[in-house]
């Protein structure tokens, strides 16, 4: 079965539907990668945390997630995320700390 909102890895696009679905550290964070013009580091640490989080590479066309499309996958995964939204800031900041260092050994 095809589905038009699933995609190989987490899609930036999804990320604004994520913002009503925890708490104010959440929302922020949501929005400042969301935004337009936004670092593109910060945008890349996201994705990672959200792939990480869901599980992404393991996904293939066959499995339930990837029939349910990506934008349900990543609402599910955030609202199922034990840890607080503080816990999920520090994932980011340590994503964003990993990209950095992957960018500068270049």
């Amino acid at each position: 079965m095809y589905n038009s909102d699933t995609e190989l890895m987490f899609p930036m696009r999804v990320a604004p539907s994520l913002k009503t679905t925890r708490g104010e550290l959440w929302s922020q964070l949501v929005e400042d990668v969301s935004r337009e013009g936004a670092d593109l580091r910060d945008q890349s640490a996201f994705v990672l945390l959200m792939v990480k989080l869901g599980g992404c590479v393991a996904c293939n066309s066959d499995s339930f997630r990837a029939m349910r499309g990506c934008t349900q996958c990543a609402r599910q995964t955030i609202r199922r995320y034990r840890g607080s939204d503080q816990d999920l800031l520090a994932l980011f900041q340590q994503y964003r700390a990993d990209v950095e260092n992957h960018l500068n050994k270049g």
